[in-house]
């Protein structure tokens, strides 16, 4: 997490892909910190008792200059996203909905991998579609809401760093004159 924060923080020119399953999948299923409240997983068979950590909100508190999401559903979307931060002079995060269809949707009793599947296009909305309801209605949503969430222009940090160092090596070239000799 810490590396995490500091790049977006710096804007250093990275793209981050976050594959969100909800677990850690490979390993034998625990629950992540992204695992939704009152799931199951392997170390939460009761259901998981935290809520899932917002990894966008993170994100662009931390710095990022560009955030996006979709779901493994709209793969156009990702793939347009994907895209978009890449080309993005700075530190950004496309984060990827999906299910782990294995441990996950097995534990938790989400159907075959195409019921998870439709799952995803059901229980997501649009960025655009998400703003154009009330407050209240923002309120009660639970779809993941997809799209550009966050965007900043501020510049990238090797080129701000870029910046000082040559403002350096021209003060060692011409030193400046502080009121002595």
């Amino acid at each position: 997490g810490n590396h995490f924060i500091h790049a977006a923080r710096r804007n250093i020119g990275i793209t981050e892909l976050v594959v969100n399953n909800s677990i850690y999948g490979m390993t034998g299923g625990q629950h992540s910190p992204t695992t939704p409240l009152d799931m199951r997983a392997t170390t939460a068979p009761y259901g998981n008792v935290e809520p899932p950590f917002p990894i966008c909100d993170l994100a662009a508190a931390a710095g990022a200059t560009y955030v996006a999401r979709s779901t493994a559903y709209h793969v156009l979307e990702l793939d347009k996203y994907l895209a978009q931060a890449i080309s993005n002079e700075g530190f950004s995060l496309v984060e990827a909905v999906s299910y782990c269809h294995t441990t996950f949707g097995r534990i938790n009793k989400l159907g075959t991998a195409a019921d998870m599947m439709r799952a995803l296009k059901d229980n997501s909305i649009s960025k655009s579609a998400y703003d154009r309801l009330s407050q209240d209605e923002r309120g009660l949503n639970t779809k993941v809401v997809r799209g550009v969430l966050h965007t900043k222009n501020r510049p990238e940090y090797t080129k701000v760093y870029g910046t000082l160092v040559d403002r350096v090596q021209e003060e060692v070239i011409q030193p400046r004159n502080y009121g002595g000799n």
